[in-house]
């Protein structure tokens, strides 16, 4: 049965000598593995190009009930990103907010409102309005209730995880900004240092490693830390 649906690119494997298999978060379906033929040949490259992570599409797919790749009909970009491919602190926050997708969600998981939430926010990162420092903070907090192991004041963040990587006025800072970003969200003008804000964000890591199956080590931080200070 042919569905229409809307789609993130989550990432692509090479299959065979022309083809590739892609997961894509779709709205309606859920995430899904597809099989795409002949998007590898030298006169095909605007078609691998759409199967970049976090590309947003608009897709036509077989839906059929038995397990294993299903395929795509038709494809084409919901909306063409503007500034994510060419700066390379967004394409670094880009691959963070990939693994992190990747880790959270399995086979067939299908969520509308995590998925409005993801769209959302790469557009979001796509704009020049965006405050990139704070970017994957916001990201992890507000995700987390998608997923349903939110606490819902700041503090249970900073004690509800294993690690207490902070001071004692550390932790007063972090709890205090922590609130300032889960009242405000991307809009949030509070300040906090890089060493206090790195240390947040290893200890949000840290929580989400807590509540989900065998994350393993967050590959993408080393980039991110290094293009986005």
């Amino acid at each position: 049965m042919l569905k229409k649906t809307q789609g993130i690119v989550l990432g692509a494997i090479r299959y065979k000598e022309t083809s590739i298999i892609v997961k894509i978060f779709t709205r309606e379906l859920g995430l899904k593995s597809y099989l795409v033929n002949g998007v590898r040949t030298q006169g095909n490259k605007s078609k691998i190009a759409l199967y970049q992570p976090l590309t947003l599409l608009e897709l036509v797919v077989y839906d059929k009930d038995t397990a294993g790749l299903q395929r795509i009909s038709e494809a084409q970009l919901h909306r063409a990103h503007q500034l994510i491919p060419f700066d390379f602190t967004r394409t670094g926050i880009a691959l963070f907010i990939t693994e992190v997708i990747s880790k959270s969600i399995y086979e067939n998981y299908q969520n509308e409102s995590l998925f409005d939430f993801l769209k959302e926010c790469i557009i979001h990162l796509d704009s020049k309005e965006v405050h990139l420092g704070q970017f994957p903070l916001v990201f992890l907090i507000e995700k987390a209730s998608y997923l349903g192991f939110a606490p819902q004041e700041a503090l249970g963040f900073l004690s509800e995880s294993r690690s207490q990587p902070f001071s004692v006025s550390e932790l007063t800072q972090a709890e205090n900004y922590l609130a300032a970003l889960m009242s405000s969200s991307f809009s949030n003008e509070a300040k906090i240092g890089k060493t206090l804000r790195q240390k947040l964000l290893d200890h949000l890591l840290d929580f989400y490693s807590q509540h989900l199956d065998n994350p393993g080590n967050w590959k993408s931080l080393v980039i991110l830390r290094q293009l986005n200070g």
